[in-house]
């Protein structure tokens, strides 16, 4: 499967938003039960972008959203705006095929070079495949929280990993730089 890796605009977004339905409905990756509107969907792209976190799609030669992928604060105290979470999503169809791994890839380069030091994934269910992907970009294991989620009739593991950034606690960030400028609190 041959696919490119673009920002996502808002053009994607009703396919992002598809994307996401599916999971919600069919998968155990996000804890949401049911799947919000295009306009929903629309909102939160637009509060995750304009505060300058990558969004991104992989598209295949005809243009057709694969997959998504984007980072977002972790938690919104000044004291976490170096880490960011990402978050992935794929059509079924473009699952096991490298797209999801070449996303979060582009997603640690851009989160590196705009100066977050530490990116964290919250792996809902627990699932093996987003283990495996995140492991083999050099993720690794930060523990799990048992039975922190109830969907399809059963509780659910989730399982978090954590990857440094660049020069993660190396060293102390330069003060007054993005990402720190968007925290004021």
């Amino acid at each position: 499967m041959t696919f490119s890796i673009r920002n996502a605009t808002s053009l994607d977004l009703d396919a992002i938003t598809a994307i996401y339905a599916e999971s919600v409905l069919n998968g155990v990756a996000t804890y949401e039960i049911d799947p919000p509107s295009v306009a929903e969907m629309t909102g939160r792209f637009e509060s995750i972008t304009n505060l300058g976190y990558p969004y991104l799609v992989a598209i295949d030669d005809d243009g057709v959203v694969l997959g998504y992928a984007y980072a977002s604060a972790f938690r919104t105290r000044s004291a976490y705006r170096f880490m960011v979470e990402d978050s992935i999503y794929l059509a079924p169809q473009s699952r096991g095929q490298g797209v999801g791994k070449a996303l979060l890839q582009e997603l640690v380069f851009r989160c590196a070079s705009l100066g977050f030091r530490q990116m964290v994934a919250v792996i809902g269910g627990a699932h093996p495949a987003s283990i495996g992907v995140h492991r083999s970009a050099g993720f690794e294991d930060g523990g799990v929280m048992k039975a922190s989620g109830l969907k399809h009739g059963r509780w659910l593991d989730t399982t978090i990993m954590q990857l440094a950034l660049g020069e993660g606690a190396q060293s102390l960030p330069q003060e007054g730089v993005y990402p720190e400028t968007l925290y004021k609190s």
